[in-house]
Parts: structure tokens; C-alpha cells; sequence
């Protein structure tokens, strides 16, 4: 009863946290899940949960989006996914995710370093690529995201309403996919009922302090969150 108490405050604040930044749902919530699941399990939940917070925040952001820029993120991801697929299917995920925390760090590192990416439509597609990969295979697709916008220094506001419409399209296939692959117990469902209610009060929490946050302490929290997820995975693949 602890551990899903704990997991539903997570998930709160997860979810302000995505709604206020654009980021942070499954950045937060895989590795508590992996806690209390086994790994195809809380990805599942994560997956789902995901889908459903991009789409209560789709009609406030839809104007706000990057049309071009996500168009072309969503190309790659398509490509990558299937990839992703096998190893979330027959793959040790905790290989996979002790790479992507040790390659995470380290682009935290250079963006700490003032390091700046230059954007151009072949590597908004590999980045998406990239994202897509570990959308189904890990069920966290945003650090790529998060690390490539960082570099590149983009407005908080068409960062996040991007991001958001992003996760709609892709959260949605994957979600297609790994339910396809598996049976998820009763237990599972349960969850995700349970967590509804926090996820839209989490949305209203993130609306507020989406209204509160300047463009820099904005950067210092997408690079918190980065460097958050690499710790967090090289953790749990230990």
C-alpha cells in the first residue's frame, strides 16, 4: 500500500512537471516503476498514462506547436521504433539503459559547458529516431528531445507544446505495440485507473507553474531532469 502511495505522488508530480516543462512523466516515473513492476509491465503503465496526459493537454497547446519541426521529429521516430521493439521484446533492458544513462550524462555535461547545438531537418529525424528507439523499447523517449532542444536553445513554449504533440503520435504507437506483444495482468489496469485523477491534477499544477517559469531557470530544469535520468538509469541497470 506504501509503495502505491508513493508511486501516485509520483506520478502528481511527474505530470505537473511535464505539463509546466514539456518533460519529466517518464523521466520520473519508469524508474519507481520498475520498483513495484517487472520491466514490460511499467513500461506499459508508463505508456499509457503518457498518452493520456499529451491528449488532455492537446486542445491548449495545439496552436503553439512547431508544425514543420514535428513532422519531421515524427519521421524518425517511426523508423526507430521497430528497432526498439525487439529489444523491449527479446533484448536485456538493462544493457540498453546503462548506455543511453552514460551517453545522457555526458551531453549533460557539455551543455553545462555552454555546448550548442546547430538544428537542421536530418538531425531533427535522427533525433527522433533516437527517440522513437527508446520509446518501445524502454518507454522513455524524451531525453533526446530534451538534449537536443537544450543545445539548440528553443522557447520554453514552443518547446513544450511540441514535445507534448509529439508524445501523442508516438506514446500512441507504442502503446498499440507493446499491448499487441503482451497481456498486461488486471493489477496493471488498476494502476492506471488509480493514477487518472493525479495525472489531470498534476496538469493543473504544471499550468500554473508553466506561468512562473522564466527562460533560463526553464534551461536549468531541463538540465536537472537530464542529469536526474542518466543517474536514474545507470541506477537501475546496476
Amino acid at each position: 500500500m506504501a509503495s502505491l502511495t508513493f508511486l501516485l505522488l509520483i506520478i502528481l508530480l511527474s505530470s505537473a512537471l511535464q505539463t509546466s516543462t514539456g518533460f519529466g512523466f517518464s523521466i520520473m516515473t519508469v524508474p519507481f516503476l520498475l520498483f513495484i513492476y517487472d520491466a514490460h509491465e511499467a513500461v506499459v503503465i508508463n505508456t499509457v498514462l503518457s498518452c493520456l496526459l499529451s491528449l488532455f493537454m492537446f486542445y491548449r497547446i495545439r496552436t503553439e506547436m512547431d508544425t514543420a519541426l514535428l513532422k519531421r521529429l515524427l519521421t524518425g521516430s517511426f523508423i526507430g521504433m521497430p528497432a526498439g521493439l525487439l529489444v523491449y521484446q527479446y533484448l536485456p533492458v538493462e544493457t540498453l539503459k546503462l548506455g543511453v544513462g552514460i551517453c545522457i550524462l555526458l551531453f549533460t555535461v557539455l551543455l553545462l559547458l555552454h555546448f550548442q547545438v546547430k538544428p537542421s531537418p536530418l538531425k531533427d529525424r535522427i533525433v527522433g529516431g533516437i527517440s522513437g528507439f527508446l520509446s518501445t523499447a524502454i518507454g522513455i523517449p524524451g531525453p533526446p528531445l530534451l538534449a537536443y532542444f537544450s543545445g539548440m536553445s528553443i522557447d520554453k513554449t514552443a518547446l513544450r507544446s511540441t514535445t507534448l504533440a509529439y508524445y501523442i503520435s508516438i506514446y500512441t504507437v507504442s502503446a498499440i505495440f507493446q499491448l499487441s506483444l503482451s497481456r498486461p495482468p488486471a493489477s496493471v489496469w488498476t494502476s492506471i485507473g488509480l493514477s487518472i485523477p493525479l495525472v489531470a491534477a498534476g496538469i493543473l499544477l504544471g499550468q500554473w507553474l508553466f506561468k512562473h517559469i522564466q527562460q533560463q531557470l526553464f534551461r536549468r530544469i531541463c538540465l536537472v531532469i537530464l542529469c536526474f535520468t542518466g543517474i536514474q538509469l545507470l541506477y537501475s541497470s546496476l
